[in-house]
């Protein structure tokens, strides 16, 4: 067993997208070998509607998947295939972007005015950019949750875990996208598997992740004053996590336990040409794409 080391920690950057939604990016429109096979993602979580009711109006997308995870909230959306729906809390949506489509999504919040849940976007090998668009919808209740008997909970809504498999299937990457909750104080370990490159995401609690360079576990240095515990180097909320290369992630909760997205995927390793939602091999492929925009070809037959 090798712990995997830890290449950065860093904060999610608030950004703008849309129509004017203010989300937090933790990563996106850098090196896309970075954590290849995963392009960007992204925070939208928010507790005021007019921050994110706007939304995300009519778009493209070509050559990538993109995965929605609804914490709380609903995501109205609709293409340009005809489907529509809504997402609410729990609910996880995989779009299959290929050949080509249009849509929107329209984030409406909860009764309390909150919006919470995160977008990935993975790439596609060349061998799929120009696949029929799909999707794949699936209710917070189709979604496998394990609890161990010191109280972790692991929900898998994508790849296999600890017996359970995920309802999203046949994704190119054949990713592994775990939402876990480890208690306050209790170091946990996680299998991955060592080809797959790895990052987690923090968005509850907080926690430190051991590092190869310490194999012996997590060390938490506190400061005792009274009844207060000051503890340092946490890693806490919206914290990206990008990890080397091994076959498992351990880390100890803080004092009001962590909760933290793992995701894992094998790398596609091919050239990348990328436009905003348009993410192909080459620069021909690239203005290709742009010029069936332009000519009203984007979007192909369906058979």
């Amino acid at each position: 067993m090798s712990i995997r080391p830890i290449l950065s920690q860093t904060p999610a950057q608030p950004t703008m997208e849309g129509a004017g939604v203010k989300l937090h990016r933790a990563f996106g429109f850098q090196d896309p070998t970075m954590l290849d096979p995963f392009l960007l993602f992204d925070d939208f979580r928010n507790d005021r509607p007019e921050d994110f009711l706007r939304g995300f109006p009519w778009h493209p997308h070509r050559g990538i998947e993109t995965i929605t995870y609804v914490l709380s909230g609903t995501v109205d959306h609709g293409d340009s295939l005809g489907n529509t729906g809504s997402l609410g809390a729990g609910d996880v949506q995989w779009m299959t972007a290929g050949s080509g489509i249009l849509h929107q999504e329209m984030p409406k919040g909860n009764a309390s005015g909150q919006m919470h849940g995160f977008q990935l976007w993975g790439n596609l090998p060349s061998s799929l950019k120009m696949t029929a668009p799909r999707y794949q919808d699936v209710s917070g209740t189709e979604v496998p949750e394990v609890i161990d008997d010191d109280g972790t909970r692991v929900k898998v809504i994508v790849g296999e875990f600890w017996g359970q498999r995920g309802p999203v299937d046949g994704i190119a990457a054949d990713p592994q996208y775990l939402d876990i909750h480890v208690p306050a104080g209790l170091a946990k370990t996680f299998r991955i598997d060592t080809y797959r490159r790895a990052f987690a995401y923090v968005f509850e609690g907080a926690g430190q992740f051991a590092d190869a360079s310490d194999p012996t576990g997590i060390r938490l240095e506190k400061e005792v004053m009274g009844n207060e515990v000051n503890i340092r180097d946490l890693s806490g909320n919206r914290t990206l996590i990008r990890f080397g290369t091994g076959d498992e992630v351990t880390v100890t909760a803080g004092p009001d336990g962590i909760r933290f997205l793992l995701i894992s995927g094998a790398p596609i390793e091919e050239p990348v040409a990328w436009h905003g939602p348009i993410v192909m091999n080459t620069q021909e492929e690239l203005h290709q794409a742009v010029r069936d925009l332009q000519n009203g070809t984007f979007i192909r037959p369906q058979h």
